[in-house]
């Protein structure tokens, strides 16, 4: 998974780089699958339960699991990339939102938040400690920062399966929920947004937006859970 992790890293920061206002997110898309032939890795989200693409693209009040299209990107947008491999065996699964040139303030503010929930969190990833420990530290940042997290989506389990027990959720109570445990292997990803924390399922296909129409924003790593404390398998470096 460290080895998959790596690959994943690497193929984010060249989507990262292809991110501008006029690219078509099914561009993305191409790029996402060249990368993963390049590595000799698989896409684990291609065919999951029907899903139809390797990328998710979800921009401004997308929260999740929206496929590429010819929509373009513009000026002012923030786009959410979601993306997994599967490297002998063993998935890896990582998101970020990022800005497309030059963006508000305020949805400037709900990227950094997001992400910092995130780090936020990674003080509660040790043996000893619970899921409700993590899901408690990200409800409690986001929400003394103004923003709210979505509660109908959830971070995971992930090893042989793309997605595995526990269930992680983004609000909780603390000493609540399974112990944490040397070995385990999580995605936790915290889902917020500007406005309610409802949701509604797209007219289309699989993806899921606000149900105010407020901008969203999410971020995700798999980590290992060691006996010195947490182990970002997709980027080591990001924090």
């Amino acid at each position: 998974m460290r080895e998959g992790g790596r690959i994943l890293a690497r193929i984010m920061e060249d989507l990262k780089k292809a991110v501008r206002p006029g690219i078509k997110t099914k561009e993305l898309e191409r790029l996402a699958q060249s990368l993963v032939f390049k590595y000799k890795a698989r896409c684990s989200f291609l065919g999951y339960e029907g899903y139809p693409a390797c990328l998710c693209v979800s921009v401004n009040d997308e929260i999740v699991h929206y496929p590429p299209s010819d929509r373009v990107l513009k000026e002012g947008d923030i786009v959410s990339l979601d993306f997994g491999v599967l490297w002998k065996g063993f998935h890896t699964d990582m998101a970020l939102t990022l800005p497309v040139g030059s963006v508000a303030p305020e949805a400037r503010r709900l990227v950094k938040v997001c992400k910092k929930a995130l780090r936020m969190s990674l003080r509660n990833v040790r043996p000893g400690k619970t899921i409700g420990d993590i899901s408690n530290a990200i409800q409690r940042y986001v929400e003394d920062q103004g923003f709210n997290v979505v509660r109908e989506l959830c971070g995971h389990g992930i090893g042989r399966e793309l997605h595995e027990d526990p269930q992680i959720l983004n609000y909780g109570k603390r000493g609540k929920g399974p112990e944490l445990k040397p070995g385990m292997t999580i995605c936790i990803e915290p889902m917020i947004t500007a406005g309610d924390y409802r949701i509604k399922k797209s007219e289309r296909g699989p993806g899921y937006r606000t149900l105010d129409g407020s901008l969203s924003a999410h971020f995700e790593h798999t980590i290992a859970i060691t006996k010195s404390g947490p182990w970002l398998l997709t980027n080591p470096n990001l924090f």
